[in-house]
């Protein structure tokens, strides 16, 4: 029986050069490799693309766009880990644990747009809170997000890799972005199923990867005319949402929920493709949300694979590191 045969367009990129590595031990996959000399060359490429079983895209958007219209092979299927295509119709939105029935829909898709490390957050985070009435979809929402460098590709890394800057001594956490709207943010809103669009505070730290994203809900936010929504209550519909996912952890509850200097380490769950949920109590009933990932594993190249596995028919976890 052939094996399926899989192409990686950017597979020398931040997220193509780990979905390679990934990929590269395994013997059920045939993955084509162009020549050094032709990598970049536009027609080895759409040769490449249209020969395919299945290709991923790890390219700039506008470059995705144009990959995207080179490929005329109707058996060709695709996953594009740009921002191109995450709320565009007719591409389906490659996050198996989104909700009942996405694995369904990724693996029927012909074309699924992987989603960002932010959002992926974000998204877990919130999307069964609101399918559950325990957050309205119109509240006003803050969102704070720590990320390693190389979640700016290969520009960001170079920027703190530089030793004329001296980045990696850098003993805060550098705030960016916040002059305009993040990429991110359109399929934050979509898929979590919020109205208003959050506020979304991003930083990045001296460390290559590792995520954590924190959501406060104030008490205010929580309140019903049944009666106020506690912390405890959206521990309990996130453990019940994800009590079944191989890849989605939500920490123990405790309250009260006592921490050191050494907590959410953002590099916790790095070379994996785990993503960890915290429910974190306040006395005056607020709670804080807080979500570690790997934003190259779980928010990358591990929900690629997961995509690819499930489009080709084969075992989700494939290949993938718990």
């Amino acid at each position: 029986m052939s094996r399926p045969s899989v192409f990686i367009d950017g597979h020398v990129g931040t997220t193509g050069l780990r979905i390679h590595e990934w990929l590269g031990g395994r013997d059920d996959l045939e993955l084509i490799a162009l020549p050094e000399a032709r990598r970049k060359d536009p027609a080895a490429r759409r040769d490449a693309l249209n020969q395919a079983d299945l290709a991923v895209l790890c390219l700039p958007d506008a470059e995705s766009r144009e990959a995207t219209r080179w490929i005329e092979n109707p058996a060709t299927r695709l996953i594009d880990t740009s921002t191109a295509f995450r709320t565009a119709p007719g591409w389906v939105y490659g996050l198996p644990e989104l909700a009942p029935g996405q694995r369904a829909r990724i693996a029927e898709a012909t074309r699924v747009s992987n989603p960002g490390c932010y959002a992926t957050a974000l998204i877990l985070a919130l999307r069964p809170l609101v399918d559950a009435g325990l957050l309205r979809a119109d509240v006003p929402l803050v969102v704070h997000a720590l990320t390693g460098y190389s979640g700016g590709g290969r520009s960001l890394i170079e920027r703190w890799e530089n030793p004329d800057r001296g980045l990696l001594a850098h003993v805060y956490e550098a705030p960016y972005a916040l002059e305009r709207v993040h990429k991110h943010v359109p399929e934050m809103q979509h898929y979590a199923g919020l109205l208003r669009e959050p506020q979304f505070v991003p930083a990045v730290g001296p460390f290559r990867s590792g995520m954590r994203v924190e959501i406060p809900l104030h008490q205010a936010q929580l309140e019903r005319e049944s009666g106020s929504v506690t912390p405890k209550t959206i521990h309990e519909a996130l453990s019940e949402r994800y009590a079944r996912e191989p890849f989605v952890g939500v920490a123990d509850y405790r309250e009260p929920f006592e921490i050191d200097e050494y907590a959410f380490d953002p590099l916790d769950l790095n070379d994996t493709n785990r993503l960890e949920l915290v429910v974190v109590p306040h006395p005056s009933g607020h709670a804080l949300l807080v979500v570690t990932l790997d934003n190259l594993g779980k928010g990358a190249c591990g929900a690629a694979i997961q995509n690819l596995n499930l489009m080709l028919g084969l075992p989700e976890a494939l290949g993938l590191p718990m």
